[in-house]
Order: structure tokens, then sequence, then C-alpha cells
């Protein structure tokens, strides 16, 4: 047999061992949920762990209410009250587990009524909860793929983003009742209240844009394209400098949208497959994690202007992410394969003006 032929015939052994390799590598990423990489900006608290209830354990939406973080176990059909204790670098432990909810994605607290409301999308309701015990005291039947889910005070409603409904549906919570739906003409993601002028802004993935809805009109207002945005998904808002950032899952950036002049002005690349964005107004600095596994830091020099301070690896299917504007610090939730999934939690470090 010829040189040639050997290695012909040695191929397909080679690309099965390949395949084998990249496999196994890619399993340990999720088995093994390691410490985040070292990080200049960002000091590494230590991990809240959580049950574990499936071989695979995917965590959604983190709704923070005081000293409880609300934790959505979307694929384990379980919600978690996390109890952060600040004597524990704000760490914390689970307090209470809510089970039986299949689909679980958002929650959204209303503290004057001690009432709460969270999406689920296994049955297409919006659970009524009581925050204190965790129990559930309700269902409201929406639209199809209930998923984000915002209370605005001003309106007194609970809003709910409908995906596959492509709708929005708005919740009386005095009533516990639906009581409108807005058709919002796409796909909606994370969605976003600006304190100064009242509105939501609600991502649109498929159509990649951004909405304005005036709840109290029960209305859309204005409708703007994100390009050069491809897949918006999560979306959080500088109200005093009036910009918007919305992270793009389809080209890995995130775009700072001018709400006054209603055009994106900036786009700056982050990690792969962003699904979640957070600011901190006194930092300056934005927040964006992916499910390809890096939490991305940028520091706001002005309105205008922004820079990646760095990327910090942390977990294969890390996307989503918690800010506490008042002690600062991030939390990150991990998916997990056969073992606990868990929550990262960082506290800043001062840049020094780097």
């Amino acid at each position: 047999m010829t040189i040639k032929a050997r290695t012909i015939k040695r191929i397909p052994l080679i690309l099965g061992i390949t395949v084998i390799a990249v496999t196994s590598l890619s399993l340990a990423s999720l088995i093994y949920p390691s410490a985040p990489s070292p990080s200049r900006y960002l000091r590494f608290d230590g991990f809240i762990v959580l049950p574990t209830h499936k071989s695979l354990n995917v965590l959604d939406y983190m709704t923070l209410n005081g000293p409880d973080l609300f934790v959505a176990g979307t694929s384990i059909a379980s919600l978690f009250k996390v109890k952060i204790d600040p004597d524990e670098q704000g760490t914390g432990k689970v307090v209470q587990e809510l089970t039986g909810a299949p689909g679980v994605h958002g929650v959204a607290v209303v503290p004057s009524k001690n009432i709460a409301f969270f999406t689920k999308g296994g049955d297409n309701t919006v659970g009524v909860l009581d925050p204190a015990t965790l129990k559930q005291v309700g269902s409201i039947p929406v639209a199809d793929d209930p998923d984000a889910i915002l209370y605005s005070d001003r309106a007194n409603l609970v809003y709910v983003g409908n995906g596959d409904a492509k709708v929005a549906t708005l919740i009386d919570p005095d009533k516990r009742a639906t009581v409108g739906v807005i058709e919002l003409g796409g796909k909606p993601e994370f969605a976003a209240i600006d304190p100064q002028d009242g509105l939501l802004y609600q991502n649109l993935k498929d159509t990649d844009s951004v909405v304005a809805l005036d709840l109290i009109a029960r209305s859309v207002v204005g409708r703007w394209a994100l390009k050069p945005c491809e897949g918006p998904s999560g979306m959080a808002i500088d109200s005093a400098n009036r910009r918007l950032f919305s992270v793009c899952s389809g080209n890995a950036m995130l775009v700072v949208f001018d709400l006054a002049r209603h055009r994106p002005i900036a786009s700056i690349p982050v990690g792969r497959n962003p699904d979640s964005v957070a600011f901190d107004p006194l930092l300056r600095r934005i927040y964006t994690a992916g499910v390809g596994g890096k939490l991305t830091v940028i520091q706001q020099n002005d309105p205008d202007s922004y820079r990646v301070l760095e990327n910090i690896s942390t977990h294969y299917g890390a996307h989503t992410l918690a800010l506490d504007t008042e002690t600062h610090k991030v939390y990150v939730a991990y998916a997990s394969l056969l073992t606990h999934p868990r929550i990262a939690v960082f506290s800043p470090v001062p840049s020094s003006g780097r």
C-alpha cells in the first residue's frame, strides 16, 4: 500500500478522533463550571449554588427585589428565591423553591401590593405569586409564549411580551386579569421602561427593530430600525443620557440607540450570542452576557463614546445577568450538565481611568 493510500485510509480515523475530542471538551465545559477567568475590572466573589434536578439545567431571567433574587430555572420547571447576604460578599443561598412551573421565564414584583407575577411558557399562563412565601396563588391565561415581564407603576399594569404570538399582554395587578392586548408587529425579546418619559421600549428580534409603547394609552407610539443589529435580545436604558443599549444575538454586538434622535449611534463587539445587558449609571459601565460564555465589560466614556474594557470567560450557556445598582454587584446565571447550576457573583474594581 502506498503512503498516499495509507494516509487516505487514516482520514476517517483522524476525523473520528477529532469529533470525539471536541465533543468531550464541550461536555466537560458544561459539566465542570470552573471559576471565571482573571479580571482587572471585576472581582469574583463566589458562586450561589442551586439545587440540581435534571441532567441539563438551564437558567433564564433573574430579578432583584431588595435582598431577594428570583431565578428562573427554565429547564427545571422551578422558580428559586435566593436571599442575598451582604456579609458574605453579596452571595447568598436558596431559601425557597416553587416547583411545577414549566417553561418559567421572568418575574415582575409589585412591591406596593405585596404580589408578583411570573411567565410560564410551558402552559401559556402568567402565575400570580406571593413573593414572601413563593407560593402560587393564581393563574392567568395569556397568548402563546409568554416571556419577558415588567411592572409599570405609572400605568399600574403588568406587561408581558408573548414571543410566538408577537403581541403584548396587559394585566391589571388588582383584578389579576388580562385587560388588553397590543399587536407588536414582531417577536418580542427583552423590554425596559424609561423612567424619564414613562414609555416601555421593546426589542423585536425577528425584525431587528425596537418599538416604544405608551402603556396608559395601550398603544405603540414609535418604531425604529436597529441596523446594524441582527436579532436584538437584551436591553438596558441610560435614561439620563437618553441612550438605549441592545445586544444583538445574531452578530455579537451591542448597539447604542439615541432615544432623542431615534437612531443607532454606535456598535461595539461583544461575546458570541449575547442575550442580556445591564447598565450601571454610577460607574457608567455596561455588562453583557452571552451563550458563548463571555461577560463583556464596557466603559461609557460619554454618551457617544464607548470602549471595551475586557471579555471575561465564564461558562458556556451563561447568558443571563442581573445588576444590583445599589451594591454594583453583577450576577451571572450559569447553565450546567450533570451538576448543580449556579450563579457567579462579581464586584466591580475601579477602572482608575484606564
